[in-house]
């Protein structure tokens, strides 16, 4: 391990792109600390830890939330916006034939999710004003339209300014930037967490603490035996004489991931299930009794832990079919070792391999969602044992922490693989 921290360190191209990540989450850090004015953060702080919902969105959004601050929403509304991008491409012929144009479609589709994420954080941050404004603890004081409209704007640009520090770090090619801004976000509450959990320890509780620490290394094994699970279709390439001279007959490999998705159906399903009992939040005090009831019932039913595991599970299953349909075409990879002379032993080129290829990807897709969907509610079945709310959020955290980092650590060692060559 301290070789390859060496070998980083001394790879200059590649220090200075980890030197310029490390500073933009830094920054992102120190802009999640700036406040909003005409907030009492006391009660907001208060509001929030007893609120399991929006106390789980804080989480994610790395405390700004909780400090009210000027990227009030994190990178929530730019997954939202994805997310829905990514449906209308399934969906829209002509979204779908962009995305199809290599490079400069997802360069379109990037855009137009940018665009989209505009209108989304400005409604979320009025929704989440309006939400805060009637929770009736005088979290929001002297609150007037002009300062709700500065707050607006202000959140909105905060949003926009946290995509574009995203971008930033993806173009450095050593992570995803939006996936180390959620990263980040969760790391930061660590020593929080872990000081809360010392404070409040007595010897009775020895029994959740040590169900708990099981529970997070059975979810740390968990994630990097999915995420390095692959299995290798062989494939075998034709000889092809080129004048005097004999080409190809070589034998290689074509690796499939059972969670080719990796981290984006956790992210998907987390932000997907928060939405419907936050949206229920702004009905609560509506003057229709009709609607009182069914913003309370729809509250208390994801707050229902069989039901709120139950969701999250399927959730997480549906997005990894989804997600793997996006980034895995079966038919590309059949016209690719077609045209470069290669096929699948036993398999036709063309059409037969495409099929294979498709029946190969849902059957590991199964084994890899279903894994995934036990190792996402594994906290939720300790915290029914138990009795405590921190496991599930723990829990979730930790998916989404090992997932990221070893995302993370394997484009390191591509680039510095890289380097590597380059020197030779």
């Amino acid at each position: 391990m301290w070789n390859k921290l060496q070998q980083i360190w001394y790879t200059p191209d590649l220090r200075r792109k980890l030197l310029i990540v490390i500073g933009l989450l830094v920054v992102f850090r120190i802009v999640a600390h700036i406040p909003l004015p005409g907030v009492d953060l006391t009660a907001l702080r208060n509001y929030l830890a007893g609120n399991q919902i929006l106390g789980l969105l804080n989480l994610f959004s790395g405390g700004t939330l909780e400090n009210f601050s000027v990227v009030l929403l994190g990178v929530g509304p730019y997954i939202t916006a994805s997310i829905i991008l990514q449906l209308l491409t399934m969906i829209v012929p002509k979204l779908e034939e962009i995305s199809k144009e290599g490079e400069s479609g997802q360069q379109r589709i990037n855009l137009y999710t940018r665009w989209l994420t505009v209108p989304l954080a400005f409604l979320q941050s009025y929704g989440m004003i309006r939400l805060l404004g009637q929770s009736g603890n005088n979290i929001l004081t002297s609150l007037t339209l002009g300062r709700m409209l500065t707050i607006m704007l202000t959140v909105t640009a905060g949003t926009m300014f946290l995509v574009w520090v995203g971008e930033l770090i993806s173009e450095q090619k050593v992570g995803n930037g939006i996936s180390l801004l959620i990263f980040a976000g969760i790391i930061a509450g660590l020593p929080t967490a872990l000081r809360t959990a010392y404070v409040n320890y007595t010897p009775s509780d020895l029994s959740t603490y040590l169900l708990f620490a099981a529970a997070a290394v059975a979810t740390v094994v968990g994630v990097v035996f999915v995420s390095e699970g692959q299995r290798n279709i062989p494939v075998t390439y034709a000889r092809q004489v080129r004048g005097n001279r004999l080409f190809g007959g070589a034998s290689s490999h074509l690796p499939l991931r059972v969670n080719m998705a990796g981290v984006i159906p956790i992210i998907f399903a987390i932000s997907l299930i928060l939405f419907p009992p936050m949206i229920a939040q702004f009905f609560v005090s509506a003057k229709a009794g009709w609607m009182v009831n069914l913003a309370t019932s729809t509250i208390r039913l994801f707050q229902n832990q069989i039901f709120y595991g139950a969701a999250y599970f399927s959730l997480v299953v549906a997005f990894t079919y989804f997600y793997t349909a996006v980034i895995f075409h079966p038919q590309k990879i059949a016209e690719n070792l077609q045209k470069q002379g290669g096929f699948i032993p036993g398999t036709r080129p063309g059409p037969e391999t495409e099929r294979y290829l498709g029946r190969t990807m849902n059957r590991l897709n199964l084994v890899g969602s279903l894994f995934l969907g036990m190792i996402a509610i594994l906290p939720l079945l300790v915290q029914g044992l138990m009795g405590t709310q921190s496991l599930a959020i723990g829990g979730t955290s930790l998916l989404i922490v090992v997932a990221v980092a070893i995302e993370t650590a394997k484009q390191i060692e591509a680039q510095l693989t890289m380097h590597q060559y380059d020197a030779v």
